[in-house]
């Protein structure tokens, strides 16, 4: 997983509440178990007309928001079904940074588990940033998760919180599976002495 440490990249604008992981990867597009190639399908409902043409007025169809890397929405984002695809989806689109007054949880675990980093913050901050990233791509917004701080363009500081545990796996690059594999050296050690202390009886028949 790659590491995130700090960003600093358009962020796109979407002032709606309930996003569902419906809309950001529809259910049509579950088939596959792979991580990447979703991107092109991440808000197709929205993104697309029904010819596959793009709707110009989808803000991720539009110029800057169509590099964007950080995405800022209102309440719940994340709702409905726990599918895994949507924070794979928005990934591959290339949005490393999801910031909302609030997630639905699964969504929101399953952000840090693919190297994405959600952040909550009040309404009024995201309006805020809302119309920050408004002003197009010489408007970028820095975070940095090293000193859990928002940089926005005018140079203000926005700080907001990460559980410590969650920080140090995205700093680190580590999934679960990279997580573990990092102490692959004590399991091994702990394998070994286990082994070595395990005796196993043996039963002795008696003859006759």
């Amino acid at each position: 997983m790659e590491k995130f440490t700090e960003l600093t990249a358009i962020a796109a604008p979407m002032p709606n509440e309930n996003i569902d992981t419906d809309q950001i990867i529809p259910a049509r597009f579950l088939k596959t178990i792979q991580r990447t190639g979703l991107g092109k399908n991440a808000f197709a409902a929205q993104r697309y007309d029904d010819n596959g043409n793009e709707n110009p007025d989808f803000v991720l169809n539009k110029e800057p928001y169509r590099h964007a890397e950080i995405l800022i929405t209102y309440d719940n984002l994340g709702c409905g079904s726990s599918r895994e695809h949507a924070p794979w989806a928005l990934l591959d689109f290339g949005i490393r940074c999801v910031i909302a007054p609030s997630f639905a949880d699964i969504f929101f675990n399953n952000c840090f588990k693919n190297g994405i980093l959600p952040i909550r913050l009040p309404r009024e901050i995201c309006d805020e940033l809302m119309g920050d990233a408004r002003q197009g791509s010489n408007s970028r917004l820095t975070v940095d998760l090293e000193k859990q701080i928002i940089i926005r363009p005018d140079g203000n500081v926005v700080p907001f919180e990460v559980d410590p545990f969650r920080r140090h796996m995205l700093l680190e690059g580590l999934d679960d599976i990279g997580q573990t594999l990092a102490h692959d050296a004590e399991i091994s050690s702990f394998e070994h002495q286990a082994s070595r202390a395990w005796v196993p009886s043996i039963s002795m028949g008696t003859a006759k």
